[in-house]
Parts: C-alpha cells; sequence; structure tokens
C-alpha cells in the first residue's frame, strides 16, 4: 500500500498539554487521525513517527524512503538540525514543513528554518489545521503535479 510519512520532532508529543494558547488543544494522536482521514480517500496510509532524537528521525526518513510524500514538523531542529537537514537533501520524495504557530511572529531565533529551502512548501501559522492542509497539498502535488 502506498503511504505517506508523518514526522515530528522534539517536544510534539506533548501537543494538546504544552503551550495550548499557541499550540492549541489537539493532540499528536487527533493530528494523526485528521492526517489519516485525508490521505484515506487515495488509498493511502499513514506511517507516524515522532521523536525527540535527531538520530530516531534520520533513521525514520531513511527507512521510510519509498513513501509517497512527507509532512514534516522539525519542532526546534529547523534551527540547528544539521544533520536532519543533511538526510532530507537525499529524501526522494515531496515533503511539507509544518509549523503550528507562525514562527515569524515569535521569538526572532524561530524566525527562520534551515530546512524550508529543501521542502516542496512550507505552512505555517494555521494551527494543527496545518497538517490537514499539508496532507490536500501533497495529494494535489501527487495526482496533479503540475497544479503545484
Amino acid at each position: 500500500m502506498k503511504s505517506i510519512l508523518l514526522l515530528n520532532g522534539p517536544n510534539l508529543s506533548t501537543l494538546g498539554i504544552r503551550k495550548p494558547e499557541i499550540y492549541g488543544t489537539l493532540t499528536l494522536h487527533d493530528i494523526e487521525k485528521m492526517v489519516e482521514e485525508e490521505i484515506a480517500e487515495c488509498g493511502w496510509k499513514l506511517i507516524s513517527i515522532q521523536d525527540d532524537g535527531e538520530r530516531e528521525l534520520i533513521h525514520a526518513l531513511r527507512k521510510h524512503s519509498n513513501t509517497l510524500g512527507a509532512i514534516i514538523n522539525p519542532g526546534a531542529l529547523m534551527i540547528a538540525g544539521w544533520s536532519l537537514r543533511d538526510a532530507l537533501e537525499t529524501y526522494p520524495s515531496p515533503w511539507i514543513e509544518v509549523h503550528i504557530s507562525n514562527i515569524a511572529a515569535r521569538e526572532s531565533f524561530r524566525h527562520s528554518s534551515i530546512l524550508s529551502p529543501l521542502a516542496k512548501g512550507i505552512i505555517v501559522g494555521f494551527g494543527p489545521l496545518g497538517y490537514k492542509l499539508a496532507a490536500q497539498a501533497l495529494k494535489l502535488h501527487l495526482n496533479t503535479p503540475a497544479m503545484i
């Protein structure tokens, strides 16, 4: 079965309880279900991985390099995850970077992602809905590449 990789970095396992005024009240499980429902109409399966360690995320990318595409919220690794960046350079499928909060409206150290130049696109500031938007964008891109 064809699949989409959902990769979440450090501290994203605490969604729903960590700073709900910034990150909302949905849990990572809620978000996974939302993405699963979005891609199910294409007959695709979701492979969801969250880890606080950069090494484990790199291994997940390599292990699942045959997926159709990926939705990636690197968390704080967007700032200094150089080895994750190197791994994403060789990930063969399109991927979309997602950030729940508007990183440009937060502390200055969050304004720039070292990963963004490699992404097919970036979705920021739409809360957990950003994951669903990323799934929709991947569906459009994979089913009608000329659209995106």
